[in-house]
């Protein structure tokens, strides 16, 4: 007999056939298929976790709940941190924010809020998102507001 690939199988003891549970009596795993009596756990329904009493791991693991936008939030800077880092006639950009360390990424978009009263007079404001009321501050002080985003990216 020679030796080919569709001869060569398992050991003879090697494989355990799988137990056919529910098949009738004469099977040895009739009548309640290796459950036992009544009770929870011989029901079908029941999670092999709760079974295992894993259920209270799982109700005790904390859920991370709520959602978290991909799209980052706009930067704030105030008008009095304005005041406190620019002189008169300076132009205000993302880049000259973040060198000043008043954003903490010039790639994400920063939006000048109008709290406090600004004192700076003919400012720049190149590519920023502004709020209306930093926008009036900014006309009333003859500052120049240019290339405004008004979407966020």
């Amino acid at each position: 007999m020679a030796l080919s690939l569709n001869k060569i199988g398992p050991n003879k003891k090697a494989v355990k056939k799988r137990k056919r549970i529910g098949r009738g009596n004469a099977s040895g795993t009739g009548t309640y298929s290796g459950k036992g009596l009544k009770g929870q756990k011989s029901r079908s329904g029941v999670s092999n976790l709760k079974r295992l009493g894993m259920k209270q791991v799982l109700l005790r693991t904390p859920k991370k709940r709520g959602f978290k936008s991909l799209k980052p939030d706009n930067q704030v800077v105030n008008l009095e941190q304005i005041n406190n880092n620019y002189k008169d006639g300076d132009i205000v950009t993302a880049k000259s924010l973040f060198e000043k360390g008043l954003i903490s990424t010039p790639k994400n978009t920063a939006k000048i809020l109008g709290n406090g009263k600004l004192v700076i007079s003919g400012l720049k404001i190149n590519g920023l998102l502004l709020s209306a009321s930093a926008k009036e501050q900014i006309k009333k002080m003859k500052g120049s507001v240019k290339a405004e985003n008004t979407k966020r990216k």
